[in-house]
């Protein structure tokens, strides 16, 4: 994407100066004359040649829904060139030819969406988003005057799952395309890391067993066989073995004679129950201290234990909220961000104005999240216990759960009070012939 931003800004200067050609009476200029290709084309067939040209290598080295995600990608790349070309040999046209010039660059970024939506169980998914919710930046060829910050939004857009697919794919990534060239990260998944690249050293083969016991050998010497013959000699006396045993009377035995029993003292309780191994005594919980601050484009709030005056105020576009094992406490984020991680918090209030990607609640137990602006995505992952309180504005908000439970999701009314429903956790799948049908069921009575 910095290549394309400076793109853009070499873009604005060609087109002041087809402008200016123009203007003078110089009709298509001497590019279209003479065939040669005006400077900012020539741009764009470096971005070509270069990072593009790079994620196509490593998305067919990926294969799968990622290569085919590519094939469409490359088409839309393709459609840019040649309106770029053909920008280059006219005039500025009206805008309902401007619109027909951009329709076949329109209907395949459609197209690269409706992939990732199409294939929301795919393993590569997180990839397929980055790519889909970057690519309407290749409408900068629309943005009047400067297109710039167009790109850079898009850009924003993505990062959020450009930052999932570098944390899921942390110790398997190859070769990773500047985010700010493409917004796309290419991963190949790897055996496991060498130890060259600062991992431990892989432990040393175990040694030989043991040699197996000589049954026929006794620590005793010679008196071994004699001891064995003698056992064997024994046991083959059958019943005549208890012969040589001596009878016990009453008198003799302790729980029958009182007076043995007030000489020997209290009588043994008998074996005892096999007790664990021992083992080091449990170390105390460690307490973290809590955390709230920026490193980077991410917001980090960790640890945090009863905490309810939490704000995060001084927001931008391109950061990103991530809150860690927070709880009985309350969070406010102000302003317009990319995204918000909730992860392994109980009791956790989350209140926040606007967010381009997604809010995602993981691991998380008994939170309330409320939008006061718009979120177009919400994603519930292995929690119980979530309550989404949407605004007028987030009506639209598309919510994601999966292996959770106990979600409610309020919807305001006319009259400013809120409507609970509770979002399904039961489901029914039926085969209808062709492909299995799921739809959401309730439990009667």
């Amino acid at each position: 994407m910095a290549e394309l931003a400076g793109l853009v800004q070499r873009l604005e200067v060609a087109v002041g100066r087809l402008e200016a050609m123009s203007s003078s009476g110089g009709g298509g200029g001497p590019a279209a004359a003479s065939g040669v290709v005006s400077v900012y084309v020539e741009a764009y067939d470096n971005l070509l040649s270069g990072p593009v040209a790079q994620y196509t290598a490593l998305s067919q080295k990926i294969g799968g829904d990622v290569q085919k995600h590519n094939e469409l990608m490359k088409q839309a790349f393709s459609l840019q060139r040649q309106l770029l070309v053909t920008a280059s040999n006219s005039q500025k046209p009206s805008d309902s030819v401007l619109t027909s010039l951009l329709a076949p660059m329109s209907k395949v970024i459609q197209e690269v969406q409706a992939f990732r939506e199409k294939n929301r169980s795919s393993p590569l998914f997180n990839h397929l988003s980055a790519v889909s919710e970057s690519v309407p930046a290749l409408g900068w060829v629309a943005m009047a005057p400067k297109p710039g910050p167009y790109v850079k939004e898009m850009q924003d857009a993505a990062m959020f799952y450009t930052n999932r697919v570098l944390k899921d794919y942390k110790e398997k990534y190859v070769s990773v395309c500047d985010g700010k060239q493409l917004v796309y990260t290419i991963l190949v998944s790897q055996g496991p890391v060498a130890s060259a690249s600062g991992g431990a050293p892989a432990p040393p083969p175990p040694g030989p067993p043991p040699p197996p016991m000589d049954l026929g050998k006794s620590s005793g010497g010679d008196s071994g066989a004699t001891n064995h013959n003698a056992l064997f000699a024994s046991i083959n006396k059958g019943a005549d073995i208890t012969k040589g045993l001596k009878h016990v009377s009453d008198n003799q035995k302790t729980h029958k004679n009182p007076v043995l029993k007030a000489q020997g003292g209290p009588l043994p309780s008998g074996p005892k129950p096999f007790a664990a191994w021992p083992t080091a005594a449990a170390s105390p919980a460690r307490t973290l201290p809590p955390v709230l601050e920026l490193d980077g484009k991410k917001w980090k709030v960790e640890n945090q234990e009863g905490a309810h005056g939490l704000v995060i105020s001084d927001t931008e576009l391109k950061q990103v909220v991530y809150a860690f094992k927070c709880n009985n406490s309350t969070l406010q984020v102000k302003g317009k961000i990319n995204s918000i991680t909730l992860d392994n918090c109980k009791k956790l209030g989350l209140v926040f104005e606007d967010v381009v990607g997604i809010v995602e609640v993981i691991n998380c137990k008994d939170v309330k999240v409320q939008v006061m602006g718009k979120v177009p995505t919400i994603s519930i992952n292995k929690t119980d216990g979530c309550h989404v309180y949407l605004s007028k504005d987030s009506l639209s908000c598309e919510i994601v759960s999966a292996k959770s439970s106990e979600m409610n999701v309020l919807v305001p009314n006319k009259d400013g009070e809120y409507t609970e429903i509770p979002v399904p956790e039961q489901f029914k799948t039926v085969w209808d012939g062709s492909k299995l049908v799921t739809t959401a069921t309730e439990i009667a009575g």
